[in-house]
């Protein structure tokens, strides 16, 4: 999701319009396998410290000292940030922006500190892993973009990357109700784990309650995106009521009724069902501007 996600803005969004951006195919996929080799890393180290929790949540799908020892996997861990932090370290002096570098090395770190630490403190865990997804949203801005800046196409620059921008904060609530619905779904193994999630320190019914106040933010914003921009547009419109707004509503709805393990996992799917379609909606964008 996060390639398709970093494609749809560079030949959904940009490329359409003519905006003046640094990289060639090639370039994009260079910084697409960068960020996907850092967050495959993430997920590996993740596992590695999860092995406990998920031998209680997911029994089923639980690699480490199953499908490959521990020590394969941390080698797998380092090798892939190396690949991910040297193909970054490329890219950047590719747009003759040596200090965007950092980018990659502080995610990377982070990554690690989430899963050893932050992951289990309250909340602060959730808002870390979504702030890294907004963040591969907006990496392919400041390397296509900013870069390509002159005093004649700034305010393009400047709009192109506030709808960036736009989407990324999308991102970035809807990964956080997901995170959320998540840390509910797996209670059982993060308390025996000693964590302290959001539903271990508050309990799982006021948890729901937070999700379901929390989804209105996504979905004002939305709701104020359709109405503002998009009334001319019925086929967007449609879209984004189908495909967006709707099941953004359901699983609102559905979380007040849910209460087994599964009920949770299905609101989770749904929240990543939401982001997906949310990202896809580029591919209007066009429309929109032509509109």
């Amino acid at each position: 999701m996060i390639a398709l996600m970093q494609l749809l803005i560079k030949y959904a969004l940009l490329e359409p319009f003519g905006v003046q951006t640094t990289l060639d195919g090639l370039g994009i996929l260079l910084l697409v396998t960068a960020t996907i080799c850092i967050a495959a890393a993430g997920y590996i180290i993740n596992d590695i410290y999860d092995v406990e929790t998920d031998l209680v949540n997911k029994p089923n799908k639980v690699i480490i000292n199953k499908s490959i020892s521990e020590k394969t996997a941390y080698n797998l861990f380092i090798g892939l940030n190396l690949a991910g932090v040297a193909i970054g370290f490329y890219v950047s002096h590719l747009v003759d922006r040596a200090s965007f570098f950092s980018i990659f090395v502080v995610i990377s770190i982070l990554l690690y500190v989430y899963a050893s630490y932050l992951k289990r403190t309250l909340l602060v865990g959730n808002i870390i892993i979504s702030v890294l997804v907004a963040l591969s949203l907006i990496i392919v801005g400041m390397f296509e973009l900013i870069p390509a800046i002159t005093t004649t196409n700034q305010s393009t620059q400047i709009v192109f990357f506030k709808v960036i921008f736009d989407y990324a904060l999308f991102a970035f609530s809807i990964n956080i109700l997901r995170e959320i619905a998540k840390d509910i779904e797996d209670i059982d193994g993060d308390y025996k784990a000693g964590m302290n999630t959001l539903p271990i320190a508050i309990g799982r019914e006021r948890a729901k309650n937070i999700i379901t106040t929390l989804s209105f933010i996504p979905l004002v914003g939305i709701i104020f995106y359709v109405v503002s921009d998009l009334y001319k547009q019925p086929i967007a419109v449609g879209y984004f009521l189908l495909f967006v707004l709707g099941p953004l509503i359901y699983t609102s709805i559905k979380t007040f009724s849910a209460s087994t393990k599964k009920d949770m996992q299905h609101i989770s799917n749904m929240y990543k069902w939401i982001m997906l379609f949310g990202m896809l909606s580029l591919l209007l964008y066009k429309y929109v501007i032509l509109g």
